[in-house]
């Protein structure tokens, strides 16, 4: 069992910035990688970026590649998404995910997070 709380999620102009940041805990020796998704209403939920705990692997949906970056630190068992450049079709709840193997975009992830709401105004 493994517990993920997202933090960071607010309002934020257009061109803006914002740090989302996921703690893991629990069982979080069987997470291999992290995973972000977002969905905006009336959209399916969709894969934003990825991470891999131990070669520090990423992978990234072309909708945020140059404007995001995911990161981890281990030792706190803490994954970020640093948002840059922010686009009003940015809007959408935002999810931490965890998984005990490499998922990439795909979505059987393993374990999830409550959600973070993260809106950008025009």
């Amino acid at each position: 069992q493994v517990q993920l709380v997202e933090s960071g999620g607010g309002l934020v102009q257009a061109g803006g910035s914002l740090r989302l940041s996921c703690a893991a805990s629990g069982r979080t020796f069987s997470v291999y990688a992290m995973g972000w998704f977002r969905q905006a209403p009336g959209k399916e939920r969709e894969f934003v970026a990825a991470i891999s705990w131990r070669g520090a692997r990423t992978l990234y949906t072309d909708a945020v590649k140059g404007r995001f970056t995911i990161s981890r630190d281990n030792a706190k068992n803490t994954v970020y998404l640093q948002m840059n450049s922010l686009k009003p079709e940015d809007t959408a709840v935002y999810y931490c995910a965890a998984a005990s193997g490499w998922r990439g975009s795909g979505s059987s992830y393993d374990y999830w997070g409550q959600g973070t709401q993260v809106t950008v105004s025009s």
